[in-house]
């Protein structure tokens, strides 16, 4: 492995961007099979292909649970404008706890989850996750909302974050895009989420356009190039990569919070999901250890890596 390290403005970012969307909300009925197929297309030539195979199962589950859920209920239009006056996301992740369909998410994707192929010890995590009452699953879905999980039970809460994504990704999806506003940098304006990445798009009208991917509900929100996902510097700002793959996914570091996040470019690889890609770029994570960078954002399928 090599490393290309430039405190220089990004050189793709200049050209023509059109004039993107704030937000684009994920689409549950498409969204995990795509990242599904996406990750048995990584697989294929990747040394972590149990791992890729294993979490495309995972996300073919969340797929297959949402078949007759019932329609997820919006938050009532003063929740929304309250929300937007003060700056906050429209979903309150405090109030999950109860909410009788998260419980019913959990169930499914847990009983789902039963017949993927696994290594022992993750069969171990579910068989616990499983058996945990309604209390000790909520307090796990509290360590994934504070973007920290323990290092005795990292399994256990990707098992319970695999659920909250599907919970919360429904929730986003029947919101209504235009009501959205920002909340901060390096937070969702829909769920408070942080990123698990950002993605240079080629859509149509959006053209070259950033957008962070909120690691919770799958949300995309429009955020400008050159500045910084975790702090919102424009100083310092500068890319790393690993020679050979192509210029598809890089490291945007800062030197003003010292920290750096993964940054992909779909408009030169269409395929490209925010937490396949994420996955399958280990490489480029254990490049940037060994530099004075620290990795921002959220990532919980690397963090047992």
């Amino acid at each position: 492995m090599s490393r290309k390290s430039a405190i220089v403005p990004d050189p793709t970012a200049i050209g023509n961007i059109s004039s993107p969307p704030f937000a684009r909300l994920p689409d549950p009925a498409s969204l995990f099979s795509a990242r599904s197929a996406r990750l048995r297309q990584l697989a294929e030539t990747s040394n972590l292909a149990p791992y890729l195979n294993f979490l495309a199962e995972l996300a073919r589950a969340q797929n297959d649970i949402q078949s007759d859920l019932p329609l997820p209920e919006s938050p009532d239009a003063e929740t929304v404008a309250r929300a937007r006056e003060f700056e906050m996301p429209p979903l309150d992740r405090s109030l999950i706890e109860r909410n009788e369909s998260a419980s019913t998410v959990f169930d499914r994707l847990f009983a789902a989850a039963v017949a993927i192929e696994k290594p022992v010890a993750a069969a171990a995590a579910l068989a616990s996750v499983t058996a945990a009452d309604r209390a000790e699953r909520f307090t796990m879905a509290q360590a994934v909302f504070s973007n920290t999980l323990p290092g005795d039970a990292i399994a256990e809460h990707v098992f319970v974050w695999a659920a909250l994504q599907v919970y919360f990704a429904r929730l986003a999806s029947v919101l209504d895009v235009a009501a959205l506003a920002p909340v901060a940098d390096g937070v969702c304006p829909v769920c408070g989420g942080v990123p698990a990445s950002s993605m240079v798009v080629g859509w149509p009208g959006s053209h070259g356009a950033r957008f962070c991917s909120c690691s919770l509900c799958g949300t995309l929100w429009h955020y400008v190039r050159v500045k910084c996902v975790l702090c919102g510097s424009t100083k310092g700002i500068g890319y790393q990569e690993i020679d050979g793959h192509g210029g598809v996914i890089k490291a945007e570091t800062c030197d003003e919070c010292h920290g750096w996040s993964k940054i992909l470019y779909q408009n030169k690889e269409p395929a490209a999901d925010p937490v396949a890609d994420d996955v399958a770029s280990l490489s480029l994570d254990l490049l940037m250890r060994k530099g004075p960078y620290h990795r921002g954002g959220f990532s919980p399928l690397l963090a047992g890596f």
